[in-house]
């Protein structure tokens, strides 16, 4: 027992907890068939996972709510719609290899469109995403609390119009923007350097190991950035504004770099999902998606980079899994039917995700793993409720 507490409170205690973990996620797929369900449950949940880590550097970091992060997801989309499919299909048609092909396999390129290599999809989705963040950042520096949420909430919704009507659209040549409310189908498989293409229709597998790959990086990144001189501006931006702004912290810099980073995250999500989800379709681009992404972020505690982690991958669980194979299905849709309740625990998930952040705010407000800044927040308010409780006493 002595020695176990001796770890616990070791300096290594952490990263061997880490190592660990990471051990045993790359090791995952090989306990598990290469087309079961549940590797692709586990897919969708690590990409659910860098999306959170991105969203938690603007609210959790820089304390700015952002209710439009869903427009970066839609970015990333986009970009493999753009630049991994036959979309643009007039692009060089008159070449005798029509269409733009640059790192793609010997399928890719004998397809009419552009088509990147997935490596240059995630550069162009960080790129084009850090420039959206900027963007949106640009009409909240004068703005505080509610007001910021109200513009990051028009901006979202803008780009989902944007995208849902784009069709419409056809500012290169004749091309569309989007494709509306129709998919942009097929897009390629992920194809990268000294690898065979994917295939999704054999293994999953791949896939499995790419994304865990992406989430690693962002999780480097997010406690780089945590320790960094910009991560302890965002968090005095957080905690007060003025007083940062009186001790020499750039304002407008630093809520654009906020943004503008968190937005990346997001898009390197979106640009891994687009080949593996085989369509970009602008009925995704819900309001509801950044209230999903949300909810990870206040359930695992904000500001906490593990605790973000833990809360995305519940929340994520809970939607691809436990929803509609544990509370739509066997037991409880019988119980359900028994009682003559006619509806689906899916048709209600945000009900269920916003009853489970109540419980949280009532339970535990300061998150599953709260920051280490937060957790001593709230112990000194329950310390000063006690104090005047037993003063009034």
């Amino acid at each position: 027992m002595s020695g176990l507490r001796e770890l616990r409170t070791s300096k290594w205690a952490n990263p061997l907890l880490a190592g660990t973990v990471i051990l045993a996620a790359a090791l995952f797929p090989f306990f598990v068939g290469p087309l079961d369900s549940i590797m692709d449950d586990s897919i969708l949940v690590l990409a659910y996972v860098v999306m959170a880590l991105g969203l938690n550097l603007v609210v959790g970091f820089a304390g700015l709510l952002d209710l439009g992060f869903v427009a970066f997801y839609a970015f990333g989309l986009l970009v493999t719609g753009w630049w991994a499919s036959d979309h643009f299909s007039d692009v060089n048609s008159k070449a005798s290899s029509p269409g733009i092909h640059i790192g793609v396999g010997e399928f890719p390129q004998s397809l009419a469109g552009i088509h990147f290599n997935f490596l240059l999809l995630v550069i162009g989705a960080i790129l084009i995403c850090a420039i959206a963040g900027a963007i949106i950042g640009l009409p909240t520096l004068r703005l505080r609390g509610d007001y910021i949420a109200i513009v990051t909430l028009a901006f979202g919704e803008i780009i989902g119009r944007v995208a849902q009507n784009g069709d419409e659209l056809t500012p290169f040549a004749n091309n569309k923007l989007t494709n509306g409310r129709q998919s942009i189908s097929p897009i390629d498989q992920i194809d990268l350097p000294f690898l065979e293409e994917f295939d999704q229709a054999t293994n999953l597998r791949p896939y499995f190991w790419t994304v865990l790959a992406l989430a690693l990086v962002v999780l480097f990144v997010n406690f780089r950035l945590r320790d960094s001189r910009l991560g302890r501006a965002w968090i005095a931006l957080r905690e007060d504004e003025v007083a940062a702004a009186s001790m020499g912290v750039p304002l407008v810099r630093t809520k654009l770099l906020a943004y503008a980073t968190g937005g990346a995250f997001g898009g390197i999500s979106g640009a891994f999902l687009g080949p593996y989800l085989q369509s970009v379709n602008a009925n995704q681009f819900q309001f509801g998606f950044s209230i999903f992404i949300l909810a990870m972020v206040i359930l695992g505690g904000l500001g906490s980079i593990w605790g973000v982690v833990l809360g995305a991958v519940l929340v994520a669980a809970m939607n691809v899994f436990v929803i509609p194979d544990v509370l739509d299905g066997g037991a409880v849709r019988s119980v359900l039917d028994s009682l003559g309740l006619d509806f689906t625990f899916s048709q209600v998930s945000f009900g269920v995700f916003g009853f489970i952040l109540v419980l949280m705010m009532v339970l535990r407000p300061q998150g599953l793993i709260p920051e280490r800044r937060r957790k001593l927040e709230f112990a000194e308010v329950t310390g000063t409720d006690e104090t005047l409780y037993e003063a009034r006493a």
